[in-house]
Order: C-alpha cells, then structure tokens, then sequence
C-alpha cells in the first residue's frame, strides 16, 4: 500500500505547513484523517484538498479568520479524491500492484510496541476490575493476551500487512466492548463535542461522512476514557 505507514504524519505535516504554525491536531482532527484512511481516500487526495483549501483561503479579500481544524479542508479532500478517481477512469490507467514499502521502524520497535500495548491493556483489565465493569475487564485482558500471542510466533514480523489487519481486528473488538460499558450519558455528551466541533465546517460535509466521523471520535474518546491503548501500527 503506498505510504501506508506515513498517512497520518504526511497529512498532519502538510496542515501545519500550510497553516504556518506549529499548531497540534486535535482529536477531532485525528479522527477525521481516521475516517478518511476507513473509506479508502488516498492520500494524494488529501494533501490536495488541504492545499487547495489553504491556498483558496488566501485568495480572498479579508482571510482574517486562520483555518484552525482539519474538518474545514472536508469539502476540497472529498473533490480532489472525485478528480483523481475521474482522472484514473479516464485515462484507462489501473493502479499498479505496489510492493510494500520499508516500515520506518526496525522489527524490535514494533516488539516493544507491541509487548507496551499488552501492559497497558492489562492494566486497563485490572482498574475496570476494581471499578465493577468485569466484562469489559475480561475483554480487555483477552486482547492483552491475543496481543502477546502475536508477538510469541516465530514469523509474527514478516508481513506488516497481515499484522496490522490482525491488530485492527483486536480494536474493533475493543470498540465493542468499552462502548457496550459505557452509560448513554457519556456516550451523548461525548456527540455532543463531535458536533461543536464541527459547528463551523458541517455545511461541508455529507452526513455519510459525518456519521463516519463521530465513529471515529467516539472510538478515540472511549479509549481514552478507559486507558486502552490504540493497536494499529499508525500509532507506533
């Protein structure tokens, strides 16, 4: 897959790039680029639609207000992803089967990263142990084991792919579960900041969209909540 492993920090670099500011993603943000790798959107696409969207920005008479998220660059990614696929069409052109390119990180980084990821799931068992939520718990140590037992096989690095797909598995299992755990209270609440945020850009986005971006958010908030590690190798 191209670029498989620079997705996130390739699209992060150029926001703040095109900003002019160190300025940090928010979680709002991360959970939009999420939803962006969910529905397939290559990461062309995106790097063309914030640039495009900065450099229209720049273009008019009184850009006092500075782009501050991601979701405002929604409407130009979703455009520049329709005219890539248009042109591909066009052309006749198929994408080439890439071989996959050298992760950037060496075979013990992901050891440790994963064996890390196996503590703190146990450690996430063990508090909602002592909070009463022992279905989550159980859940929680069952993906600290899986995780471990990856780590345990003699060939568990010779294809990332196939790793990844294995730990993105183990999250949406996880997902599942702190969802199911948690009160609707803090479910809605927790919709309700998707929504804030998106106050000043949901005009530019389809509610499919929308929908894929709380999904994403919740996920990110819900782990946060309950101090379980994201899987992925994104993260590493």
């Amino acid at each position: 897959m191209e670029n498989y492993f620079n997705y996130f920090t390739e699209i992060e670099e150029c926001f703040r790039r095109c900003r002019g500011t160190p300025t940090l993603l928010s979680t709002l943000d991360w959970a939009l680029i999420e939803s962006w790798k969910e529905a397939g959107i290559p990461l062309e696409a995106v790097l063309n639609g914030v640039e495009r969207t900065f450099q229209k920005r720049a273009k008019r008479p009184k850009p006092f207000r500075r782009i501050n998220g991601l979701a405002y660059c929604s409407q130009e990614v979703f455009l520049a992803a329709e005219e890539l696929n248009a042109a591909l069409v066009e052309s006749g052109a198929r994408a080439a089967k890439q071989s996959p390119a050298e992760p950037p990180f060496a075979t013990e980084e992901i050891r440790d990263y994963l064996n890390r990821n196996a503590d703190a799931l146990e450690k996430a068992a063990n508090t909602c142990m002592e909070n009463g939520l022992l279905v989550l718990s159980q859940d929680l140590q069952e993906s600290a084991t899986a995780v471990r037992a990856i780590v345990s096989r003699a060939d568990w690095a010779a294809d990332l792919e196939a790793l990844e797909q294995q730990l993105a598995a183990l999250e949406d299992k996880l997902t599942a579960g702190v969802t199911r755990a948690t009160p609707v209270e803090l479910l809605v609440e927790l919709r309700r900041e998707v929504d804030r945020g998106l106050a000043g850009s949901r005009q530019k986005m389809t509610a499919t969209q929308i929908e894929s971006l709380q999904r994403q958010f919740l996920k990110k908030r819900l782990f946060e909540h309950y101090g379980v590690p994201r899987l992925s190798l994104f993260y590493l």
